[in-house]
């Protein structure tokens, strides 16, 4: 079905026809009596939603009127001078559209409103064309000008609801940031930092859990779309590693929620803590993605500190690990690097396992003699010490932390 076209552009128009005198007396007889039909028009407004707010220009007249006025004008004077199409008037409507943004309204009354307009319009035109005998037929175009126009004032309408969503959009991402930074932040400067967030918290209308998580993530790309998390999870794209918090994170559904929204994307999120550590979960958060970045922790999915606790605490204190592994794998310097990880090997899996040789052997996939020898060589480089409790937690501290980094083989598992 093609648009309508205006009685000023049809190639074949009833309109076109008219004789230009009666077009000039139905123009004028309609301009004189624009101001009563713009009265009329907003009065029925009024009468059909009252709850529509009154809102004035500079002159005290409501704005309302000023653009049923204006609207009506330039169409009729459109038809008079028949050259190209109505020019819209911006300035109103846009502003009709975007005081229903702001408020929080959808565009659909706005459009009822419209199309009440043209209703009672029309009815006046037809009016008047009856008496300047106008032809049925381009009547009937008018008509068909009339909603073609309509379309013009909606578009201008959308285009400044779209302005103010934008316009409310990003005053939200700016509040919800100041919200993140204050939650987020180690030391509070002055007042009372509970207050201060709750009224921050109120301000982006985010109700304050008891329990967060925060999480860090890596993005797939640098023009990647942020992920579509659930409502209630604050997001920081501004960052090079964007962070979110996500409130109760154990509450029912809601890592079945995250993860799919966040497929695609890596990182990780920190442990639950109560509202006011969310620093705590942070730290840990960015401790696991530099893991996750040197390879140390699995990559291509936002994993969990929680899954993760002995990786995180083995491999954080990297200069107190490696000055303890110096110290305690000492004796094993004159060993010889291939010799030396095998002792070690064997002696991480009789420390995890305090089990005899053949225990030892299931587990790291060798001859019981083989693992005796070991673990004689063993007692001969530490003395007395290997049965020091300390001394073994120590032991198997470090060696724990070298295989996590990958300088230990990774011993077979009982079945």
């Amino acid at each position: 079905m093609t648009p309508a076209r205006s009685p000023a552009t049809a190639t074949l128009s009833a309109w076109h026809d008219v004789p230009r005198l009666q077009v000039r007396e139905f123009a004028a007889l309609a301009m004189a009596e624009a101001p009563a039909l713009a009265e009329e028009i907003l009065r029925e407004i009024r009468r059909e939603y009252p709850h529509l707010p009154v809102v004035l220009d500079e002159s005290g007249e409501p704005m309302a009127m000023v653009g049923i006025r204006r609207a009506i004008e330039v169409f009729v004077q459109h038809l008079e001078t028949s050259e190209g199409r109505p020019t819209v008037p911006p300035g109103v409507f846009q502003e009709f559209g975007r005081g229903e943004g702001l408020h929080g309204r959808s565009l659909d009354s706005l459009q009822a409103i419209y199309r009440m307009g043209v209703r009672l319009a029309w009815r006046r035109f037809a009016e008047i064309g009856q008496r300047v005998e106008i032809p049925p037929p381009a009547m009937y175009e008018l008509v068909d000008a009339g909603y073609e126009y309509l379309d013009g004032l909606v578009d201008q309408s959308v285009r400044g609801y779209a302005e103010a969503a934008a316009r409310q959009a990003g005053e939200r991402l700016r509040l919800q940031r100041r919200l993140m930074e204050l939650l987020l932040a180690e030391h509070h400067r002055g007042g009372d930092p509970a207050e201060a967030l709750t009224e921050r918290a109120a301000r982006v209308g985010w109700p304050l859990p008891r329990k967060v998580a925060v999480g860090v993530l890596l993005r797939p790309a640098r023009e990647a779309v942020a992920p579509a998390v659930s409502e209630g999870v604050l997001l920081d794209m501004e960052y090079e590693q964007p962070r979110m918090v996500v409130p109760e994170p154990d509450a029912a559904g809601r890592p079945e929620l995250l993860h799919r929204a966040l497929t695609g994307w890596s990182g990780a999120i920190g442990p639950p803590v109560p509202l006011a550590d969310a620093a705590k979960s942070l730290h840990w958060a960015e401790a696991a993605v530099r893991l996750v970045e040197r390879g140390l922790l699995p990559a291509g999915d936002v994993l969990h500190c929680t899954e993760h606790t002995e990786a995180l605490i083995l491999l954080q204190p990297e200069e107190l690990i490696d000055d303890l592994a110096l110290r305690c794998l000492a004796p094993l310097a004159h060993s010889g690097p291939t010799h030396g990880r095998r002792l070690a090997e064997t002696l991480l899996a009789w420390l995890e396992t305090r089990g005899g040789a053949p225990e030892v052997a299931a587990r790291l996939g060798v001859h019981p003699q083989t693992v005796r020898y070991r673990l004689r060589q063993i007692r001969e480089l530490w003395g007395d010490e290997i049965d020091d409790p300390d001394r073994r937690f120590e032991l198997e501290l470090v060696l724990r932390a070298q295989r996590l980094r990958g300088t230990l083989g990774e011993a077979r598992r009982a079945p």
